[in-house]
């Protein structure tokens, strides 16, 4: 079988189906011969900022000499992005082995009449084999969606767990508030397990210290008062981190997003509760200033960001960290949008707090994309500044290029599902 044959048998695996129990998901591990199950796992969810998270604790590992497996969805532009191994995505030839390795596994399992795994947890059962090939001593995964009910809770002893900042997304899965939400993202809590987890969202930490004290799970909640945002220029964020020895210490982070202080805080505590020592500043400073998540208030040409934010709370980060930054030139947004998210609330946001000069609307080429003009009608509804639409993503995006002007930002937003095509299309124009 060739790479594009992979591609194309992954993608036509329903992706969008009920999840299978973790039973099912167990059974297809153990008959891959259960790999990884003697490796420190480090498993993380959240609504926004597991990327990050996972990123920064990567980096942290590696400067410490460490072997480590980063498993992390959705891929941008190509499916070796989901299976990281010491900071690289795994090779075209080892991606091919391990789907070959799986399919017969699977092919066996439907043989005996069992359902076949999710486009999801098909990539895990890859990701797993992959790791163990490569003998890695650290694995970080990253759940797809929830907690509880997600394919990575199948692994039953990770040495550590942390949960990022919750909010509203995916009310169709998991629940129509906070607290609901929480409540499924605590499922990967595991007893004795110890747990990092973000503090800012009183509603979330209830139900999260309560199943800690459930679990006998340690606990360390990080509170918006475990770091201070100094600056936020054009290029980083700077911060300082309390520790707990009451000496403040200096971080910086590539990009504007202020939601990167907290993400890299979070990593800070998680990786000192992991390796079992204080947070080494030398060595760990600059292995966080060098983290560059893609698709996170990433800089890709001069004056063009690209920032994933897909959902009403990290379209609230965004504007926070536009907040920040002294508007020089023109500040233009390019937005598009999935059909299944509250995209009226993230316009109403953007356009009432973002200070922009234009905006430009388009569809995504994926089937779920919320329609153009219907999003049109809507930023109309919330602002008098100009509103260009077109169905070409080219065409809006060389548009609003230009209106951004040599000293203005261009943003753009609103799907990971868009950074993915703009990235493709970035590298084809500018390659």
């Amino acid at each position: 079988m060739q790479y594009n044959d992979m591609v194309s048998y992954i993608a036509d695996i329903p992706k969008f189906t009920k999840k299978h129990s973790l039973e099912h998901t167990r059974e297809f591990i153990r008959r891959l011969g259960n790999p990884c199950h003697d490796r420190k796992i480090i498993h993380v969810a959240g609504t926004n900022g597991k990327g990050s998270v996972c990123a920064f604790m990567q980096a942290i590992l590696l400067c410490e000499g460490k072997t480590v497996g980063f498993f992390t969805s959705p891929h941008l532009v190509r499916l070796n992005e989901r299976i990281q191994m010491n900071g690289r995505q795994i090779s075209d030839e080892m991606l091919l082995s391990c789907f070959e390795r799986v399919k017969e596994v699977v092919d066996q399992m439907v043989n005996e009449g069992m359902e076949h795994p999710s486009y999801f947890e098909f990539l895990y059962g890859m990701g797993m084999l992959a790791f163990e090939e490569r003998e890695v001593e650290y694995v970080i995964l990253e759940t797809g969606l929830g907690g509880r009910l997600d394919a990575t809770n199948s692994f039953p002893h990770p040495v550590m767990t942390i949960l990022t900042s919750i909010g509203l997304d995916h009310m169709g899965i998991l629940g129509n508030t906070v607290a609901e939400i929480a409540g499924e993202k605590a499922g990967i809590i595991k007893k004795g397990v110890p747990v990092v987890f973000d503090g800012s969202s009183e509603e979330a930490n209830q139900v999260i210290q309560k199943r800690t004290e459930v679990q006998g799970a340690p606990c360390r909640k990080i509170g918006k008062d475990a770091f201070k945002i100094l600056e936020i220029t054009d290029k980083q964020v700077a911060f300082s981190v309390l520790s707990e020895y009451d000496k403040n210490t200096f971080w910086t982070v590539r990009g504007t997003g202020v939601y990167q202080a907290m993400n890299a805080t979070l990593a800070l505590y998680a990786a000192e509760e992991v390796l079992g020592k204080p947070i080494n500043e030398e060595k760990w400073k600059s292995a966080i200033a060098n983290v560059c998540w893609p698709g996170r208030m990433e800089e890709v040409l001069p004056g063009v960001i690209l920032d994933g934010a897909h959902n009403l709370p990290a379209i609230e980060r965004f504007v926070e960290s536009l907040g920040w930054q002294k508007k020089e030139g023109k500040r233009i947004v390019l937005f598009s949008a999935v059909e299944d998210k509250d995209y009226e609330q993230m316009i109403a946001l953007l356009c009432k707090e973002s200070d922009a000069d234009a905006y430009f609307v388009t569809k995504l080429a994926d089937a779920r994309g919320a329609g153009k003009e219907v999003m049109e009608r809507i930023f109309k509804a919330y602002t008098d500044k100009p509103v260009h639409v077109s169905e070409s993503l080219e065409e809006m995006f060389s548009e609003a290029l230009h209106e951004k002007g040599p000293n203005g930002r261009l943003y753009c937003l609103g799907s990971l599902y868009l950074v993915g095509e703009l990235k493709e299309l970035i590298g084809g124009l500018y390659a």
